[in-house]
């Protein structure tokens, strides 16, 4: 995979399309294989550059100590609107799905010439920790199965991908597309240490963000067309995080997914891409 240099650091990017159309940027949460292959090929057959990154410490990106991170949420915000300068064609339409999509709201009001649209997957309004008491946590009964669940030996490709795919049985995802991904990432992690292994699984490097300020009251700022995307079985962040964005971005089109859970299916890709290209035809 390539990588670029933006606002100091190289991410990892794979790109589809024509380089010459409007440019989607796809945050990676924290790998860029958080978003499926073909949502990607079906954003370029719409005619879109479709290009998809790795966060900082994840994937072909900049790893340092995803354990100690010597960065914060605004500057992964940072890096996105650095990105898009780098690539050319922006302003750019952003995405970011789970917690990458807080990365993506805090880059929309903290760079928003860099922006043209806006989509939001999966994702909530606050940091990771304790939700506003007006928003659903995780859903207590799943994350009990989870944290049952037995570590993997994060040297073991196997194991790893095992171990994706009995969380996403818990998740309510598909477990056979959770172990592929799996594996995919496992093989894209530089090195053999445990902990950056997991870190580019499990994207745990959020748990040690410092994500201040606080945005959310700052979400009718955003002025750009927005699309918020939702699983409606997402335990994870319940739906209900979707729709307080939704309901406090002005105009912004809530799209609900019947069936889906925590992970973009293939089976939804044709219809999100539509929701998406829509932003900015």
């Amino acid at each position: 995979m390539p990588t670029t240099r933006a606002n100091g650091v190289d991410l990892g990017l794979e790109s589809f399309g024509d380089e010459d159309a409007p440019l989607v940027l796809l945050a990676g949460a924290p790998t860029m294989l958080s978003w499926p292959d073909a949502l990607c090929e079906r954003l370029a057959a719409r005619g879109r550059r479709v290009v998809r990154y790795d966060l900082r410490d994840s994937g072909a990106s900049t790893t340092a100590d995803p354990e100690a991170p010597a960065y914060a949420l605004r500057d992964l915000a940072a890096d996105a609107a650095a990105l898009v300068d780098g690539l050319g064609g922006g302003p750019a339409h952003l995405a970011g799905i789970g917690v990458s999509g807080m990365v993506a709201q805090v880059a929309a009001l903290d760079h928003p010439g860099a922006f043209a649209a806006l989509t939001l997957v999966g994702t909530r309004a606050v940091a990771p920790g304790p939700p506003d008491a007006d928003l659903p946590d995780h859903d207590a009964a799943t994350m009990r199965r989870l944290f049952a669940l037995p570590t993997p030996d994060w040297a073991d490709r196997d194991a790893v991908a095992d171990a994706a795919a009995e969380q996403a049985r818990v998740l309510g995802d598909d477990p056979d597309a959770a172990r592929a991904i799996a594996a995919r990432i496992w093989d894209r992690t530089p090195g053999t240490h445990p902990a950056i292994h997991a870190a580019n699984q499990e994207g745990m490097v959020f748990a040690r963000l410092d994500c201040r300020p606080r945005w959310r009251e700052r979400l009718p700022e955003i002025t750009v067309p927005t699309l918020v995307v939702h699983g409606r079985e997402d335990p994870f962040f319940p739906v209900g995080n979707g729709e307080a964005i939704a309901a406090a971005v002005p105009g912004a089109r809530l799209l609900v997914l019947p069936g889906v859970a925590t992970a973009l299916p293939d089976a939804a890709a044709d219809e999100v891409a539509q929701a998406m290209a829509a932003l900015m035809a």
